[in-house]
């Protein structure tokens, strides 16, 4: 009985109802930054940002103006661009290398590496944190944009290895054979073999490691000065130095918003594709 019920609740249209509700809740602050965002910051301290959809009248993007115009923010911005774009190239060339390696190649104890590989799955990343901290300051690398990139790079390498040894190891062996009988070598078997069969879960890759480095706050307050910090921190900073500085917040945070959605909806197809891959056979 309990079996047919809940045939009978989802033939009804209860899925779609359930991910309506879903989305709403989800979308809810989502709207709420945005009308915050474009209110004054005297109307966000006396009402909520909900009054405004009855009032739509008091919205306006003189906050977007003055935030662009802070050069504390926009270079914030940029510094996040400088940090996410080559993180997130280099885990994807150098995982994507590691997994045809440990997925084709067969060179002495393969296996044992990459099970340590997996092994660093589970540790944390704030174990790492005060070595490579000692690491960076005596190579002059620690409040520097290329330390906060080489250490998203070598913490998102082994999720990287992982994911894309067991998605190459798929590929039939008669294709890589087959180009090797063609006198293809294992470089050019990878660049046009292997990288355009694995896109799809090379595109989910490069926007899973895309949305960590982005969000990303404690290794930057870590590793960053205030002349490499991206905007995580300095909206943070903003938080703690203004208190309720809305005005800047709102913009600031919609904004760090935008460029996921699009990196997201970009390649939304080959994520996707990416995550379905090998669910059916």
């Amino acid at each position: 009985m309990t079996s047919s019920r809940v045939r009978a609740f989802l033939g009804k249209g209860g899925v779609q109802v359930v991910l309506a509700v879903l989305a709403l809740v989800w979308l809810t602050p989502v709207a709420g930054l945005l009308i915050a965002s474009l209110r004054s910051s005297d109307a966000n301290a006396q009402s909520g940002w909900w009054t405004a959809l009855l009032r739509p009248g008091g919205l306006g993007l003189q906050n977007y103006s003055r935030l662009l115009t802070d050069s504390g923010i926009t270079g914030a911005f940029w510094n996040t661009v400088l940090i996410s774009v080559p993180a997130t190239i280099g885990v994807v060339v150098l995982g994507s290398l590691a997994g045809y390696a440990f997925a084709w190649l067969d060179f002495p104890g393969r296996d044992a590496i990459f099970l340590v590989i997996v092994a660093l799955l589970v540790v944390p990343v704030q174990i790492g944190l005060l070595p490579v901290a000692k690491l960076f300051g005596a190579l002059g690398l620690f409040g520097t944009l290329p330390g906060v990139v080489l250490f998203h790079i070598a913490y998102g390498l082994p999720f990287a290895v992982f994911l894309l040894r067991n998605y190459f190891a798929d590929i039939p062996r008669e294709m890589l054979e087959a180009a090797r009988m063609d006198g293809c070598g294992e470089w050019r078997i990878y660049r046009q073999l292997v990288l355009p069969v694995g896109r799809p879960a090379i595109a989910s890759l490069a926007i899973f490691e895309f949305l960590w480095v982005w969000n990303d706050m404690l290794v930057a307050m870590i590793f960053a000065n205030s002349d490499s910090q991206p905007l995580t921190v300095a909206l943070q900073s903003q938080m703690r130095q203004f208190g309720s500085n809305i005005d800047v917040l709102a913009p600031g945070a919609f904004l760090s918003m935008l460029l996921p959605l699009a990196v997201f909806f970009a390649f939304q197809r080959h994520f996707l594709a990416g995550v379905m891959a090998g669910s059916v056979k």
